[in-house]
């Protein structure tokens, strides 16, 4: 059973969410927050799966909610999908900076918001290739951070080649044709860098890559 926290201000919103998941097997909504104060307070209550979150709330909005969730080692199970109105902005951004596994937009189809919490719920990230083209494109210009080059001195050269194309918006199957190995042993190396550089899942992973001057973005 895939629990689901829902975090939104507008009640419809939730609402409308929690009636699509509770006819769904499979799936159980086990908490509902007005904002993102409560949102946290409540995955720790819960543990849940997968917490869709707003982005815009008062009291705490999502991008911080996320951070503290993201923080939290006994939350290391929540995986945070972003809700959001507006689609990729940099608000998206700043939340997958904070550990959000990916994001969605609330007009989203209801098949692909079921398929959305699965692919989340497995600890698989909501960023297509073409997102994270876009994503990196216009939002990861910044000069590297120095503090987030921590762990690069400790990744093989397998390791540095996954995240590489990793960041290049390539699936693992792609990754295993590139460097012509199996699709387990390039998950293997994606999930081996992913615990050195302590991301939580394969969005951040992205963002680290960029942010650590790993790769540059297009243009630099």
């Amino acid at each position: 059973m895939i629990r689901v926290l829902l975090v939104d201000d507008q009640p419809l919103i939730r609402s409308g969410f929690r009636a699509l998941l509770d006819v769904e097997d499979g799936i159980e909504v086990v908490a509902e927050a007005a904002d993102g104060a409560e949102g946290v307070a409540l995955a720790r209550r819960h543990l849940p799966d997968v917490a869709l979150v707003d982005i815009r709330m008062p009291v705490m909005d999502g991008i911080e909610a996320t951070r503290r969730i993201a923080a939290d080692p006994a939350l290391a199970g929540v995986h945070v999908v972003i809700l959001t109105n507006y689609g990729l902005d940099e608000h998206v951004f700043h939340a997958l900076r904070a550990g959000a596994a990916g994001f969605l937009v609330k007009d989203i189809e209801p098949e692909d918001l079921l398929h959305a919490i699965r692919v989340a719920a497995r600890g698989d990230a909501l960023l297509a290739p073409s997102i994270t083209r876009r994503l990196i494109d216009r939002y990861v210009t910044e000069p590297p951070r120095p503090d987030a080059t921590a762990g690069l001195d400790g990744l093989t050269n397998r390791e540095r080649e996954a995240v590489v194309l990793v960041a290049q918006g390539l699936s693992n199957d792609e990754i295993a044709e590139r460097l012509v190995i199996s699709v387990l042993t390039a998950k293997t190396h994606v999930n081996r860098a992913m615990a050195k550089l302590h991301a939580r899942d394969r969005a951040q992973l992205v963002v680290l890559a960029y942010e650590s001057g790993l790769v540059a973005p297009r243009g630099r």
